[in-house]
């Protein structure tokens, strides 16, 4: 029998041997559980949770710990009997999720490594460096269905009616309507083209002829022109990032794609045969 200065001191190994274990941080090679001798890791379930819709990750870290673990587990015991009677089906559509996923991690990466501050400088300057800043316009309509009645708007206005009043009383565009057919400010490219040419050729103060659009005869007032604010690069930032971005991916996949060895043995082959998912199963 040990005596009480041996257990204190047998104890106090097994403290130490402990403090020691739960000292090592845990890595995504860490077993958190096992189904049948499948070992679930801690990268297992890390990867799960970064995927997860930004819903889930509102739930507090013990609820989703325990959620995450229960759906791999659940995953493994039902996976595995399905890999026990594989289909061809199942085994084409796990080779097509397992390319597309690796082909997403290529683009991605490639995606990410596009974009640097000096790339997005380099782009700026090449967009908007020297650019002349474009117009702005400020105008009011009267939208009715028929030029007649466009028309006789006009004669209308030219005798001395009141624009706004015409058109909170006859513009179909009920929004503009009620503030006397005013549209608020904008620039090229935000209107539809007869519209915006009509704009263009006007002088401040002027009530355009009839214009017809997609939308019906618009009596146009141009109120005010002035000189659009020169887009700063945080202004554009997502947009030249994007832009970098597509440009990497598209020449990612061509030089990858150029770069194969491809050789396509489809002579013969009747394209509707795809429609043929019987063969799936044969």
């Amino acid at each position: 029998m040990l005596k009480p200065a041996h257990i204190l001191g047998a104890f106090a190994v097994s403290l130490a041997l402990t403090g020691t274990a739960r000292a090592e941080d845990p890595t995504a090679e860490t077993v958190v559980a096992t189904v049948n001798g499948t070992e679930i890791t801690l990268g297992h379930m890390i990867a799960l949770r970064d995927n997860l819709p930004a819903q889930y990750l509102q739930l507090d870290d013990k609820t989703l710990f325990d959620g995450i673990l229960d759906q791999i587990i659940q995953q493994v015991a039902l996976s595995e009997e399905a890999e026990a009677n594989l289909r061809k089906r199942d085994t084409l559509v796990l080779d097509n999720n397992r390319r597309s996923y690796l082909a997403g991690v290529t683009l991605d990466e490639t995606a990410k490594a596009a974009v640097t501050e000096e790339k997005i400088a380099a782009l700026f300057e090449e967009r908007y460096a020297g650019q002349e800043p474009g117009k702005e316009y400020s105008a009011a309509h009267i939208l009715v269905e028929t030029e007649e009645e466009a028309n006789a708007l006009k004669v209308e206005i030219d005798g001395g009616a009141d624009f706004a009043v015409k058109a909170t009383e006859k513009s179909t565009d009920r929004g503009s309507a009620a503030a006397g057919g005013d549209l608020g400010w904008f620039g090229v490219g935000m209107m539809v083209k007869p519209f915006e040419d009509a704009v263009i050729a006007m002088e401040p103060g002027q009530v355009s002829e009839p214009v017809e659009s997609q939308f019906g005869w618009h009596i146009i007032k141009l109120n005010e022109v002035r000189s659009a604010a020169a887009p700063t690069i945080d202004d554009v930032r997502d947009e030249l990032a994007g832009e970098l971005q597509g440009n990497a991916v598209e020449e990612k996949v061509k030089a990858l794609t150029d770069a194969a060895a491809v050789e396509k043995m489809v002579e013969g082959i009747d394209p509707a045969i795809l429609k043929k998912t019987e063969l799936l199963d044969n």
